[in-house]
């Protein structure tokens, strides 16, 4: 009987353990929480940090400039499938979040960091690999930018703001 009541037991601490992970994996599978917004950082329980540089994605962008008002495309290659995303252009001078997504892919939705459409995440726990964006810059000039992603391989495994090389904006003094 003694048997019978820890086996019991252990079955239902699993249970709850289980619904548990599911319930905290069900609340970011549809993107990113506004708490990430400043570090670009999951919230998940006991996620690992991977370093940088040993990362398996790049962000780029064909465009060595822009202008205030351009449209600038934003693609983001890797060479393994991930879960999740959060994607943000960023001023070098300051690190501020910069511009508005307009073309999103599917599996993709904006989120509201600090102005509309400011940044871009995952909609889905789908798996993704090569995404393509388009990023609005402000009307008004900004200075240089960077886009900056942070990845979420799987509930525990990311990599955090992986950053394209320097987008310059044009006609600067």
């Amino acid at each position: 009987m003694e048997d019978g009541g820890r086996a019991h037991t252990a079955i239902v601490g699993w249970a709850c353990m289980t619904l548990c992970l599911v319930s905290c994996a069900a609340a970011f599978s549809q993107g990113a929480s506004l708490s990430a917004c400043s570090d670009m950082m999951p919230r998940h329980l006991r996620v690992q940090l991977h370093s940088s540089n040993s990362n398996y994605v790049t962000v780029h962008t064909n465009m060595s400039f822009f202008f205030p008002g351009d449209k600038v495309p934003v693609t983001v290659r890797s060479t393994r499938d991930y879960m999740g995303f959060m994607l943000q252009a960023r001023k070098v001078s300051n690190n501020e979040i910069a511009g508005m997504f307009i073309f999103l892919p599917p599996g993709s939705k904006l989120l509201t960091c600090f102005e509309d459409g400011d940044t871009v995440t995952h909609s889905d726990k789908s798996l993704k690999r090569n995404l393509s964006f388009v990023w609005k810059a402000p009307d008004q000039p900004i200075g240089d930018i960077k886009f900056f992603i942070s990845i979420v391989q799987s509930y525990f495994v990311y990599w955090a703001k992986i950053e394209s090389a320097v987008v310059a904006q044009g006609g600067q003094n």
